[in-house]
């Protein structure tokens, strides 16, 4: 699919809601919802369609209004006259240094940095915060400039002439101009035009009206000698083939505009129709999962730690029962563990408080099975997150029907996400490596 930079229209009046993650509101919680209906055109009715067939958002019609369901998505989307927010549970300052943790952005100073550490935060917002410093410091230090050719008669000849184009003239009247190839250094290349096309792709979705005015006028700087480009996968693949040392600075910049771009609305497509739902979902279970890994990578000492690898041998089609010639399923858990090459953990980071919420079955049997089919491991553990002091781990035992043999066991160990949060900020990291190796060890071994 091709996203391009349009911004969604949250301009007209529609009905604001802003609800945490994993939530739930009806009409009964909030009388807004009460009696409110979605518009009944077919692209607003396959724009619903699109969302509750998402699994990021339930937005469902019933008799006396609207019931709304929130998950592990954060972000803002408008569907009909819906405009709806979803807030991540974790303060806004324990957040950002997730976030820049996750995929390696710098300290920067922020906007406002005293009211994001005490108020909620859209998760968008944040992002764009952290945009509109990268993008500064690189206004700061001098845009990236790059050697271009031009193809043009001048009166004050540069570079060299283009002799080809002379004798193509033949001897034709005297003229002016000559006909030359030269390369000025132009900051008017692919990098920045990503650049200025990601500040305005963030100044369209925040809620922030002062910083929409930041970013916009971030974005006026920067296109007197820039021009804007489309946000597809062509230009960040064609981006990456031009990256070098030399703009290795404009990294976390363009890391963010490509988590905006690639969290920017839903599609539905069927034979009659194709919509794509304006607005910001971010997946925060994969977020969460990224978090987990660096940080085990980082710091569980002496063990080996494999993102996402398939338990081989575990599942088999029978070879005379198999007439379409189908690979074997190979279960994917977010993390093996491995020490001296024996399994010693297996590891997914599902991204729902099961302190406060109860365990889905999906979830335990997916463990049940990672938990069954190991010969060295016999436990399988969820790791989710939570803010909750008191939170403990929890086990459920599996057990032979006939003889009552037990053959494994789900773990259902808890993240204090918050406490991460302060263990990876810029300074703990730097100077209590002891701290982080002993939480590593706690969220693998308990």
């Amino acid at each position: 699919m091709i996203w391009t930079p349009v911004m969604p229209d949250f301009s007209a009046e529609t009905l604001k809601i802003s609800l945490p993650e994993w939530s739930e509101c009806t009409w009964e919680s909030d009388s807004r919802l009460r009696d409110f209906s979605l518009d009944s055109s077919p692209s607003v009715q396959a724009a619903l369609k699109a969302v509750n067939q998402s699994g990021q958002v339930e937005i469902l019609e019933v008799k006396h209004g609207l019931i709304v369901k929130t998950k592990s998505h954060v972000g803002r989307i408008r569907i009909g006259g819906l405009d709806l927010t979803i807030r991540p549970k974790l303060p806004g300052m324990k957040l950002a240094a997730l976030l820049r943790y996750a995929y390696g952005l710098r300290d920067l100073k922020l906007l406002s940095e005293h009211t994001i550490a005490t108020a909620p935060v859209a998760f968008h917002d944040l992002l764009a915060l952290q945009l509109y410093a990268e993008a500064s410091e690189l206004v700061a230090r001098g845009l990236f400039r790059k050697y271009q050719r031009f193809d043009e008669d001048l009166a004050s000849p540069r570079g060299r002439l283009n002799i080809q184009s002379i004798a193509r003239r033949g001897g034709g009247g005297a003229v002016a101009t000559l006909p030359c190839i030269h390369h000025p250094r132009s900051d008017d290349c692919l990098i920045n035009r990503v650049v200025l096309s990601g500040l305005e792709l963030a100044a369209g979705m925040v809620n922030d009206p002062e910083l929409r005015l930041q970013l916009r006028s971030l974005s006026k700087v920067i296109s007197e000698s820039v021009t804007m480009v489309g946000l597809h996968r062509a230009t960040f693949r064609e981006l990456e083939r031009e990256s070098n040392r030399l703009t290795a600075a404009y990294r976390p910049a363009i890391r963010l505009i490509q988590l905006l771009v690639e969290s920017r609305g839903i599609t539905l497509q069927n034979e009659d129709l194709e919509v794509q739902l304006s607005g910001f979902l971010f997946d925060m279970n994969s977020f969460f999962q990224q978090v987990i890994s660096r940080f085990l990578r980082e710091f569980l000492v002496g063990h080996v730690v494999l993102d996402e690898v398939g338990l081989k041998g575990m599942m088999a089609y029978v070879s005379e029962f198999n007439p379409q010639n189908r690979k074997a399923p190979s279960p994917r858990p977010d993390f093996v563990i491995l020490k001296n090459l024996r399994v010693v953990a297996i590891l997914d980071a599902k991204y729902r408080d099961l302190w406060e919420k109860s365990l889905p079955r999906d979830m335990l049997y997916q463990l049940a099975m990672y938990a069954m089919g190991q010969a060295d491991c016999h436990q399988a553990t969820i790791l989710y997150p939570t803010m909750d002091a008191t939170a403990t781990e929890s086990r459920v035992a599996i057990f032979d029907p006939v003889d009552s043999k037990e053959m494994g066991r789900v773990g259902l160990r808890p993240v204090r996400i918050d406490h991460l949060a302060d263990l990876v900020s810029t300074q703990m990291v730097a100077t209590n490596r002891r701290a982080c190796a002993a939480f590593a060890s706690s969220i693998v071994f308990a």
